[in-house]
């Protein structure tokens, strides 16, 4: 639609210098969406430091990502503004991550609080696996193609792979292991047993980065998982102990694990270099 009047230099010029009312910058406005010519004659008037300020503002508002909470908090923390953009981007660090954990520990401890005699016990023992494995399965997610978004950004970040994956797995496992500390807190006669996926969690997570040197994170974690699962059941079925896989026996496996797993990476770290194991 061709505009039926023409705004006059003079006019575009106050404008360009902010020197007109509200109502007639209004019009002005209105009268340069449809209208080519006045819009050519604003062009000169306006000096180029505010049309470079003007365009940088609209970079940043449509381009940059805005900081989510998990990266907000971390800055507030003194990390790194790079740092914090990485660790952010993992997926088991998001929000919906958190509330899925918090959903699945908050309903066995639920269920352990009122299931009546065995109940109970295979409640405490399902809250016990859930709270070693959620962790393992964070540190899975946490560094990977194919479920984390920033994979190739990492492997070409100026730090070393390693050193990002240990990061990563470092939060991941200290909010992994928050949110299962305040949910044990809920279980019926709190005492040491609702603390004793601590070393057996640990020591899964380091199996399952170690393990990730040779294959897929996510494969290395299904088997971490399934072979602990298989072997605390038998235990727990044997025993006729909810936390049998949990006590003495358990925590010096879980001490083993931890040991060799720390030993072997720290001579695989080199696989690292060029990203996880594909």
């Amino acid at each position: 639609m061709t505009a039926a009047w023409h705004a006059d230099l003079q006019m575009l010029s106050a404008y360009a210098d902010g020197g007109l009312d509200d109502v007639r910058a209004s019009s002005i406005e209105a009268h340069l969406l449809s209208c080519e010519t006045c819009r050519d004659l604003l062009a000169p008037a306006v000096p180029a430091a505010t049309i470079d300020r003007v365009w940088q503002g609209v970079v940043i508002a449509t381009v940059a990502p805005h900081a989510g909470i998990v990266e907000r908090v971390l800055l507030r923390a003194g990390v790194r503004d790079d740092i914090a953009r990485l660790l952010a981007a993992t997926p088991s660090l998001r929000v919906s991550w958190f509330l899925a954990e918090s959903l699945a520990l908050g309903f066995a401890a639920f269920a352990a609080n009122v299931a009546p005699g065995g109940g109970a016990d295979a409640a405490l023992f399902l809250f016990l696996v859930i709270a070693a494995l959620a962790p393992v399965a964070g540190v899975a997610a946490a560094f990977g193609p194919g479920l984390d978004p920033t994979y190739e950004i990492g492997i070409a970040a100026p730090m070393r792979n390693e050193r990002l994956l240990l990061m990563r797995t470092l939060a991941v496992l200290a909010t992994s292991l928050a949110i299962a500390g305040l949910a044990a807190i809920a279980l019926p006669g709190f005492d040491r047993a609702a603390i004793a996926w601590l070393l057996p969690s640990l020591g899964l997570c380091l199996t399952t980065v170690t393990l990730a040197t040779w294959i897929r994170p996510v494969v290395a974690a299904i088997v971490v998982a399934m072979t602990w699962l298989a072997v605390a059941a038998s235990v727990t079925a044997a025993r006729s102990d909810p936390v049998a896989a949990f006590r003495s026996g358990g925590q010096v496996l879980a001490l083993a694990l931890i040991v060799i797993s720390a030993l072997v990476l720290s001579r695989r770290r080199v696989v690292y270099e060029g990203g996880v194991a594909a």
